[in-house]
């Protein structure tokens, strides 16, 4: 694998749920924040189905609360939500159209997204429709964004966008060390109080973040890393 490029100013990070930017690649935002880079979270949905205990009406602000409290703990200020519906996401033109004028408003040189294979790791876990339609709207939407002709309503194109690098992928590319910032991507995690009680168990941030990264370090040769897979789009 190779260091993550370090030739860019701008980043998006686009993913389905609040939440899901916090198990392993917030540490990696903190790391770049750390270094000068402006980075913006753009949610798709309000995560408003992911508590089984709590109503959606009530569930839905509370976690893009959570969310905007995390985003603040890595450096992150600018936090967006889509408002597609939690669990029902499609990656159809109203998702494509949301995330193209997105990418065109903010004007990123990097997006990043998460894992939307159709399982994760080696068990075969099938992974989240949601995750799943999201990351193929995200690459799709790089284009979408570049081209003057889709979605005129929606800002001037931005033709900037060369690679969407993708979180938790099963073929990594690239990877960021991200030894300095551990421990600030598991305070980061720790702000989802509310979505993490409603798992119930025992389930420790710390634990579970210092293992993923753990992992990642030894396939890149450092003590802690998030790894990516890079898709070309430009």
């Amino acid at each position: 694998m190779e260091p993550f490029p370090d030739d860019w100013t701008r980043a998006v990070a686009v993913v389905a749920h609040p939440d899901d930017l916090e198990y392993g690649a917030a540490s990696a935002i903190a790391h770049w924040t750390s270094r000068g880079k402006e980075v913006s979270y753009v949610l798709v949905t309000s995560g408003e189905a992911g508590i089984d205990g709590l109503d959606p009406e009530e569930a839905g602000p509370l976690r893009e609360e959570e969310e905007r409290r995390s985003a603040a703990v890595v450096g992150v200020s600018h936090v967006e939500f889509l408002g597609h519906p939690d669990g029902a996401v499609e990656a159809g033109l109203a998702l494509r159209r949301g995330l193209a004028a997105a990418f065109r408003r903010l004007k990123p040189e990097v997006v990043i997204t998460m894992n939307f294979e159709l399982t994760w790791g080696d068990e075969g876990v099938v992974n989240h429709a949601d995750h799943r339609a999201t990351g193929l709207a995200v690459l799709d939407a790089c284009r979408d964004a570049a081209n003057r002709w889709l979605f005129r309503d929606e800002g001037d194109p931005w033709q900037h966008i060369k690679y969407v690098y993708v979180a938790g992928a099963t073929s990594p590319t690239h990877f960021v060390d991200v030894s300095d910032t551990l421990d600030v991507g598991v305070a980061s995690l720790r702000e989802h109080r509310a979505y993490l009680e409603g798992l119930g168990g025992s389930f420790d941030p710390d634990d579970f973040i210092r293992n993923i990264s753990g992992f990642g370090g030894m396939v890149a040769g450092c003590d802690y890393a998030v790894i990516f897979q890079r898709f070309s789009v430009g």
